[in-house]
């Protein structure tokens, strides 16, 4: 993987997450809570898979066994 893609992909998962939580807030006004949070749910882990799998690329990348290009 390339830096600039690395970088990218971060800037993506903490938009993701920043629009899941955007979802959840704005969504509140129309439907109850629980239902806000389905909304906000998909968006929600497809943020925090990117980040998990960005995580264990920096540690691999940290530890030397697959650096980044």
């Amino acid at each position: 993987m390339r830096q600039d893609t690395f970088v990218a992909l971060s800037i993506a998962a903490f938009g993701l997450l920043l629009v899941s939580f955007i979802i959840m807030g704005m969504s509140r006004f129309v439907v109850p809570a629980s239902t806000a949070r389905l909304l906000s749910a998909p968006t929600m882990l497809l943020g925090g898979a990117l980040v998990v799998v960005l995580t264990l690329r920096s540690v691999l990348a940290v530890s030397g066994i697959r650096p980044l290009e």
